[in-house]
């Protein structure tokens, strides 16, 4: 079984259109969706809900009224601002709280205590007979993404061991921060999706170094490159002198828009440029998991 990870350096490069493609040309695979702050990958192929799992993550302070005498030492030493004072009682703010231990440090009555907090959900889905994905729903303002990543990755993986799939795709979380890292560790090829432009050749540069210090095997594709082709050379010619393939180009597509809207990854319109190439990018990685 292999492990592919399809991921970018910066958001709106367009990962997610390009992982619903490849897991709509792939059969007996599981796909995981590891962008948890705003995952919808799970949109484009309508699984039916089989499995919901629970995920604790960081952990919140509470206040034990029955000990607080009132002294507002905790709410001055918040930094985070998550201490309220209402009607005479002193509370957390769970959405603002960090976790940080302050206040259970410096309480002088013992009334504050740390624990573990519903941080989000995860699910597990069946497309068809061929084909599984596990998602999941960080909540608001959590910061533990990275753990649910794991989690979203543990379960996709066995899955496909108990089903006996072939490979595992994930559509990685973008950046370069710990849920991208966690979309990153121990897969087998990792597909880095950039855009032309500035920004996207910077954080380009900045995923391939995060992918190389896990010492993964990679390749770069540049979406909508005809958008701006100066840019797109720039992009090329950094890749050819720091020895990077360029597994392919994806032309810019209106029908990529209409796919998005009608919620159909854009490989199923046999009329679109974009599924041309990318089908053809396809091809490239399937033979390197070889």
């Amino acid at each position: 079984m292999k492990q592919l990870a399809i991921v970018s350096g910066k958001g709106g490069t367009g990962k997610t259109t390009l992982s619903s493609s490849f897991g709509a040309l792939l059969n007996n695979a599981v796909l995981a969706d590891c962008d948890v702050d705003a995952a919808n990958l799970n949109l484009m192929f309508n699984g039916e809900l089989k499995e919901k799992y629970d995920y604790y993550g960081g952990k919140k302070a509470i206040i034990d009224q029955n000990k607080c005498d009132k002294c507002g030492i905790c709410k001055n030493i918040c930094r985070f601002e998550a201490i309220t004072f209402e009607n005479g009682i002193y509370d957390v703010d769970p959405y603002a709280c960090e976790g940080c231990n302050a206040c259970v440090i410096a309480c002088p009555q013992d009334a504050i205590r740390l624990e573990t907090a519903l941080s989000g959900e995860y699910y597990y889905s069946s497309v068809n007979d061929e084909k599984d994905i596990v998602h999941a729903n960080l909540n608001p303002g959590e910061e533990t993404s990275g753990g649910l990543v794991a989690e979203v990755r543990k379960l996709a993986m066995n899955k496909a061991q108990e089903k006996g799939k072939d490979i595992v795709l994930i559509d990685g979380a973008p950046g370069i921060g710990c849920p991208a890292t966690s979309s990153i560790t121990a897969t087998d090829y990792v597909v880095i999706v950039t855009e032309p432009t500035s920004s996207g050749l910077h954080d380009l540069k900045r995923i391939i170094e995060t992918v190389r210090y896990f010492k993964r095997p990679f390749g770069v594709v540049i979406n909508k490159y005809d958008l701006n082709p100066v840019v797109s050379k720039e992009i090329i010619n950094y890749c050819i002198s720091d020895n990077i393939e360029i597994l392919g180009e994806i032309p810019f597509d209106e029908t990529v828009e209409k796919s998005n809207l009608e919620i159909n990854p854009i490989v199923n319109y046999e009329d679109s440029i974009a599924a041309k190439a990318i089908k053809e990018i396809f091809e490239k990685v399937m033979e390197k998991l070889k």
